[in-house]
């Protein structure tokens, strides 16, 4: 095994997690107006490949993400894949949100998608169900943490921040596991 699950139970130590933490106020997250673009490596979240697709993200964040080098989750890629075929095939944007989506992966180099290993699996598991417990969230928002905290823990091991607007679930997990980074743009 690559991983020693006591070790990672100590580091993390779940039952001193009895009350619900806050979350972190605006001002005291890292968001991408308060960074310049320029050389950079960074991770997009979900919401990145989406709002970009959309058209809808922040000048700020666009630039940022147009000037760093990316690295891409596998998780992320996972969700776009879901997302794809959740979509109902006989919607008129179908086709085009099919041929953007299978582009954009077409295009990734193989060395620059990372996937998470045994040690991000399991402690993703720790942390998920540490907040899982004390944030009171229900089964269908732990699969969803489960992926993000796979997100995040994935970039933090490579040592690069994620970029997200996913405030809320990426500054819990940043308050229990502070050695990745998160960068936020618009509303959580």
């Amino acid at each position: 095994m690559t991983f020693d699950l006591e070790a990672l139970l100590r580091q993390t130590k779940p039952e001193k997690r009895i009350g619900a933490l806050r979350h972190r106020t605006s001002r005291e997250l890292l968001h991408a107006e308060q960074l310049r673009p320029g050389p950079l490596v960074l991770l997009p979240d979900t919401t990145v490949y989406v709002d970009m697709a959309a058209g809808r993200m922040p000048s700020a964040a666009f630039e940022l993400v147009r000037e760093a080098t990316q690295l891409h989750s596998v998780v992320c890629l996972s969700e776009l894949a879901q997302g794809l075929s959740l979509h109902d095939p006989k919607a008129t944007r179908y086709r085009a949100m099919r041929g953007h989506y299978v582009e954009l992966v077409r295009r990734i180099p193989a060395n620059r998608v990372l996937t998470p290993d045994d040690e991000v699996w399991i402690r993703a598991g720790i942390l998920t169900g540490s907040l899982t417990r004390t944030q009171g969230y229900q089964s269908h928002q732990r699969k969803e943490l489960l992926a993000d905290a796979l997100i995040y823990l994935s970039a933090a091991k490579a040592g690069v921040p994620v970029l997200t607007r996913n405030a809320g679930d990426f500054d819990l997990l940043n308050q229990l596991h502070p050695a990745g980074r998160v960068i936020v743009y618009g509303h959580a």
